[in-house]
């Protein structure tokens, strides 16, 4: 019984390929409980609130799996707005989130992508 869980654990260290993304939380407080749907090729993943904050951006990570390499289309619905990114893994798996809102009172989310972890302080 320890070996079978010993190789699922095994399994599901190497086997499972996964983007880590990190969404900043905004320091504006008229983003405050926004929600973001995000799409990993087109298919709904996840859902994530912000949460505003007066102070110094917070950051809270998760991890979306992916089924193989190569080219992934990786979206995040705002509103009535969707937000479009092509991403490449391995070599951009680190993925970084921000929302911000523009003069004109409309939201704008951007990402930074990288191969190696963010140093988020």
């Amino acid at each position: 019984m320890k070996k079978l869980l010993l190789l699922l654990i095994v399994l599901c260290t190497f086997g499972c390929k996964k983007y880590v993304v990190s969404f900043e939380q905004p320091t504006n407080m008229e983003l405050d409980n926004l929600k973001l749907e995000i799409l990993v090729d087109k298919e709904k993943v996840q859902e994530i609130n912000l949460k505003a904050t007066n102070a110094m951006p917070s950051y809270e990570t998760t991890a979306l799996s992916i089924s193989d390499d190569g080219k992934h289309l990786l979206q995040f619905k705002v509103r009535d707005t969707i937000f479009s990114y092509e991403v490449k893994y391995p070599e951009e798996k680190y993925i970084l989130v921000t929302a911000h809102l523009k003069k004109n009172g409309k939201v704008h989310v951007g990402i930074l992508k990288q191969n190696y972890k963010f140093r988020i302080r």
